[in-house]
């Protein structure tokens, strides 16, 4: 079984580019169904509230539990199974509630049930997703973090095609319970971890409550921003299909289509943000992502045509997967590398709040 530098060398700061791409692709595989998992049921919702005898605003907690869940679910499964087992630990015991929550969601008979196995399945989803960051986070260069950040932006880009279209063929809850496909990773991303930490593990840890992490002006900065653009963004994944399939009388799977290329396109256009950071600095880089964000914001909610309503969405998408993976490294480079995973946990934890916010805050507007 790989050792811990195996595993660095998989996910290296300067060495083998081929080892760290497959690295890469590989936790992204890992990250990228519990996305599918947040924005799979958006086209789905209708049926649903059909089904259960609800109201479309009930429905929508569907997608808002979930981002709940990973929310609740990023720092739980951080502060337990990651300290004693890492990595390996995290993944076993998220794979287990991934599937709980599923067969839950399966076999629900209402409502308040199904959103309960959505939470259950989501705080599994967060074990997957933080897995993968932590594991990509021992490359400093970025790229690595980069790459699994466009996985999770292109899941959750996809999802929306694949949510509909499983819907279609095998009912409304097929969708919401996308997250089971991060199965499939499972054991290869268990051979990346290289097992269970054991004696004289040379990982420092440092206990105690994150108070200087939360006092680092680079991470506050830097989680903020993640905040503002991941709640944009999974609102947009709410909001701009419905607002295609209103200006064009599509069906749902056509309307996912075409929002999933268009969201598809800008993630990973998203890579090409990714080289072009150095030369653009921290201050240039941030003022594009929150330039880019608003821009998208507006085109999506304000534009009267389908193509700008695309446009937008699928910006949203670039500067968001382009800014987990560079934002990443900022939230970290001003603190000990002991302090490295709790503050990518707390980073992510910014973005999943914004994965809660975001559904909850277009359904609430839309509604008015």
């Amino acid at each position: 079984m790989p050792t811990r530098s195996a595993l660095r060398n998989a996910c290296p700061q300067t060495g083998d580019t081929g080892a760290g791409l497959r690295a890469g692709l590989l936790l992204a595989a890992l990250a990228a169904p519990a996305s599918m998992g947040v924005s799979g049921p958006s086209l789905a919702l209708p049926e649903a509230a059909r089904v259960l005898a609800v109201g479309p605003g009930a429905a929508a907690w569907l997608m808002t539990a979930f981002g709940i869940g990973m929310a609740v679910g990023t720092p739980l499964l951080s502060a337990t199974a990651g300290r004693r087992h890492g990595p390996a630990g995290v993944i076993r015991a998220a794979a287990a509630l991934v599937v709980l929550g599923a067969l839950l969601v399966l076999l629900a008979p209402n409502l308040p049930l199904a959103i309960a196995g959505r939470a259950l399945e989501a705080v599994g989803a967060a074990g997957l997703n933080v897995a993968a960051f932590q594991l990509a986070g021992r490359d400093r260069s970025g790229r690595t973090p980069g790459l699994v950040a466009i996985g999770s932006a292109v899941g959750g880009t996809a999802g929306l095609f694949v949510g509909a279209a499983v819907a279609g063929a095998l009912g409304w809850r097929a969708a919401l319970v996308l997250p089971l496909l991060g199965l499939l990773s499972l054991r290869p991303a268990l051979r990346l971890t290289g097992g269970s930490p054991t004696p004289g593990d040379d990982t420092p840890r440092t206990p105690g409550l994150p108070l200087d992490i939360l006092r680092d002006r680079r991470f506050l900065a830097a989680a903020g921003l993640m905040l503002a653009l991941s709640t944009v963004n999974f609102a947009l994944l709410y909001a701009a299909p419905r607002r295609v399939a209103a200006l064009t009388g599509w069906s749902a799977v056509e309307t996912g289509a075409v929002a999933s290329v268009a969201a598809l396109a800008g993630a990973l256009l998203s890579w090409q943000l990714v080289r072009v950071a150095p030369k653009l600095g921290p201050a240039r880089l941030r003022v594009s992502l929150a330039l880019g964000s608003a821009v998208a914001l507006v085109l999506a909610v304000a534009a009267p045509w389908p193509v700008a309503v695309l446009i937008g969405s699928g910006t949203s998408a670039l500067v968001t997967a382009g800014g987990q993976g560079l934002l990443t490294g900022a939230a970290t480079g001003g603190l000990p590398p002991a302090r490295h995973g709790l503050a990518i946990g707390l980073f992510n934890l910014a973005f999943l709040v914004g994965v809660a916010a975001g559904p909850a805050l277009a359904s609430s507007l839309t509604s008015l």
